[in-house]
C-alpha cells in the first residue's frame, strides 16, 4: 500500500475521495466524515491541516483521512474512511498509523461516524478511549403544527437571515451561544460563507430574533450584534439533507440553534424551535434530525420532551499513549 500525506489534494484526487466517500455512505448508511471535512475536502482547510490517502498495490483509492492540528487545541483530530470493498486489509491501520505519525506528540482524538463495529474494535486495539459521544435524533413532522403563532419574549420580532447583512451580528451571538463548544463556537466568516455558498443554503429557513433596542442604551451588546437599532438575540438555521444522504428520503435538520445567554430562559428557544420545524414540514419533509453531546443530559431531555429519540451515535476516540 501507498500512504500519501498532502496540504491540498490536486482536483483528480479531491474527486476520487468524494466517490470514495459516496461508496462507504451506500454500504453503511451514514456519512463517513463530518460537513466539515467535506467542506476542507473541497476547499482546503487552515494551516496545520493535512490530507492523507492510501492506494492499494493498482493504484486504486482505498483509504482517506482529514488531520487537524489547531494552534489553539492541544490534541489533533481526524477522521478516516476506508473503502467498503478493501476492508479488514490494514487500511485503517495504515490511515490511524500515519495520522498518529502526523499528530506526533499531540494526543490524537478520531471520530468514528455511527459507531460501526470495525472502527470501535481498530480503536480499542491501539488503545484508544472513548472520549465523547454525539447523539443523532430524529423525530417525525407529521405532528407539528405547519402554522405556528410562537409566544416572543416581549419586543422580540422574528425575520430571516438576510445575506450580506446579518454575518457578523450571527457570529458573534453565535461565538456566545457556543463559548463552551470545541468546534461551534468558533465559526469564523470564512466558515459561514462556505456554508453560505453550499447549494443546500436557504436563508428562508434561516430564523434570526431580534428585539428593537437603541444601540447607545445597549452596553452589554456587542459591537457586531447590533444593527440598525435591533440586537440580536438568537436564531434557528434549518438545513435539508437531500434523499440519500441521511436517509431514503430528504430529512430536515435543526442545523444550528442558539440563543444568547443574556436571552435564555424567555421561551425563545422553543419559540424559535417551533418555527424551524414548521418550515420544514412545509417543504414536504417526513422527518427532522439534529446532534447534541450525550452528556449535555437537560438538552437531550428537552429534545426527548419534544418527540426525539436516539437514532445514531458517532464517538470521538481519543489515544491514552504517546505516538
Amino acid at each position: 500500500m501507498l500512504v500519501e500525506v498532502t496540504d491540498r489534494l490536486a482536483p483528480a484526487v479531491v474527486t476520487e475521495v468524494g466517490l470514495l466517500l459516496a461508496a462507504a455512505l451506500a454500504a453503511d448508511g451514514v456519512r463517513p466524515v463530518s460537513e466539515e471535512s467535506e467542506l476542507r475536502l473541497a476547499h482546503g482547510g487552515p494551516a496545520g491541516g493535512a490530507d492523507v490517502t492510501v492506494r492499494d498495490p493498482a493504484g486504486a483509492l482505498v483509504g482517506y483521512a482529514r488531520l487537524e492540528r489547531p494552534a489553539e487545541d492541544p490534541d489533533a483530530e481526524a477522521e478516516l474512511v476506508v473503502a467498503p470493498s478493501a476492508r479488514r486489509r490494514g487500511v485503517g491501520t495504515a490511515l490511524i498509523g500515519r495520522l498518529e505519525e502526523l499528530a506526533g506528540s499531540r494526543p490524537l482524538r478520531v471520530w468514528a461516524h455511527g459507531e460501526l463495529p470495525g472502527s470501535a474494535e481498530l480503536a480499542r486495539s491501539r488503545g484508544y478511549e472513548r472520549a465523547r459521544v454525539l447523539l443523532q435524533m430524529r423525530r417525525p413532522l407529521d405532528g407539528v403544527d405547519p402554522d405556528p403563532h410562537p409566544r416572543l419574549p416581549a419586543g422580540v420580532t422574528v425575520s430571516t437571515f438576510r445575506p450580506g447583512t446579518d454575518e457578523d451580528a450571527w457570529l458573534h451571538v453565535n461565538a456566545r451561544a457556543f463559548a463552551a463548544h470545541p468546534e461551534q463556537g468558533r465559526w469564523t466568516t470564512e466558515d459561514l460563507a462556505l456554508r453560505e455558498a453550499e447549494a443546500w443554503f436557504d436563508p428562508a429557513g434561516f430564523f434570526l430574533a431580534w428585539r428593537e433596542v437603541s444601540p447607545d442604551a445597549s452596553p452589554d451588546a456587542g459591537p457586531d450584534d447590533v444593527t440598525a437599532g435591533r440586537r440580536l438575540l438568537g436564531s434557528h438555521w434549518t438545513k435539508v439533507h437531500p434523499a440519500g444522504e441521511a436517509g431514503d428520503a430528504p430529512v430536515g435538520e435543526v442545523y444550528v440553534l442558539g440563543i444568547d445567554p443574556d436571552a435564555q430562559g424567555t421561551g425563545l428557544g422553543r419559540a424559535l424551535t417551533d418555527l424551524g420545524l414548521a418550515h420544514l414540514r412545509g417543504q414536504g419533509l417526513s422527518h427532522v434530525l439534529l446532534y447534541v453531546e450525550e452528556d449535555n443530559t437537560a438538552a437531550v431531555a428537552l429534545y426527548e420532551r419534544s418527540g426525539f429519540t436516539r437514532y445514531l451515535v458517532d464517538v470521538s476516540w481519543r489515544s491514552t499513549t504517546s505516538h
